[in-house]
């Protein structure tokens, strides 16, 4: 079988040039998304590359969920430093310059830059049940001091079903319109432009029959255009509407009324508003 990433499976060596040909041959699919840039990709790995990060990631063990919330459900990251060494192997593939090149040449963004500090990243796991609400993701790693360009996904789940829930899915800004719907497929990779209106998540929860989690490699990339007149936010969670969402819109009213507002006066305000739910 052929695969889009050609990913040396026993050196993990990724070949620059035709790395970067793979690229441009996605450029068109991958820039013509709508609402914004993304793609979907299939059989996008050496299968038992994806195949031996998803077993030492189970052999690590369950922790347990770092996050409980209307939003966010029975999920949690294994940061790749603390995984084994043939998964931590990948990640720095991943974050390599000839994957860049994969990506700049896919997406049109000029200057990747790679997280070595894998903030928010690494694999994420969500345990049957869990869930992650559509969302748009935060905007500056400010460690770095770098805008948030791009995320890239690849799904670990051998022989799962739509049924089984978990699939990620693209919104439009006002969510009004599912644009998309992706299962999490083994081996299958979702990657797309990150902004504040980039609005997706996984919001059905898992339901394997077996109880099987759902994994996925998580990565971000980065640019430096990060500017003082821009304003930094954390997560904006947003309700699809006719469901049974909590009313995940706070953050998102929050950021609106900052952007607004004069900084002294959101700053001697900001207690208030958020008593009253803002």
């Amino acid at each position: 079988m052929t695969y889009v990433l050609d990913l040396n499976p026993e050196t993990l060596v990724l070949d620059p040039s035709s790395a970067e040909q793979s690229g441009k041959d996605l450029a068109e699919k991958y820039q013509s998304g709508e609402p914004y840039h993304h793609i979907c990709v299939d059989n996008f790995l050496p299968l038992s590359v994806a195949e031996k990060v998803r077993e030492e990631v189970l052999s690590v063990g369950e922790k347990a969920p770092e996050n409980m919330s209307p939003q966010e459900h029975l999920k949690t990251a294994y940061n790749p430093d603390t995984l084994p060494l043939y998964t931590r192997a990948v990640f720095n593939a991943l974050n390599s310059k000839a994957f860049l090149r994969f990506l700049e040449e896919m997406t049109g963004i000029p200057n990747l830059i790679p997280d070595p500090y894998f903030k928010g990243a690494g694999v994420h796991r969500t345990n049957s049940g869990g869930f992650l609400g559509i969302h748009a993701d935060f905007n500056m790693h400010k460690e770095m001091y770098l805008e948030r360009r791009l995320n890239i996904l690849i799904y670990l789940n051998p022989d799962w079903k739509p049924e089984y829930g978990g699939a990620f899915e693209v919104w439009t800004e006002d969510m009004q319109t599912q644009v998309a719907q992706f299962p999490p497929f083994m081996n299958r990779m979702c990657c797309f432009s990150t902004s504040s209106n980039s609005y997706h998540g996984n919001p059905e929860p898992v339901n394997h029959p077996d109880g099987d989690p759902r994994l996925s490699i998580a990565l971000y990339y980065y640019t430096p255009t990060w500017s003082e007149d821009r304003v930094a936010h954390s997560t904006l969670f947003r309700p699809r509407p006719g469901t049974s969402d909590s009313a995940a819109g706070r953050e998102h009213r929050r950021r609106i009324i900052r952007e607004l507002m004069p900084p002294m006066l959101y700053r001697r305000l900001k207690g208030p508003l958020h008593r009253l739910g803002f």
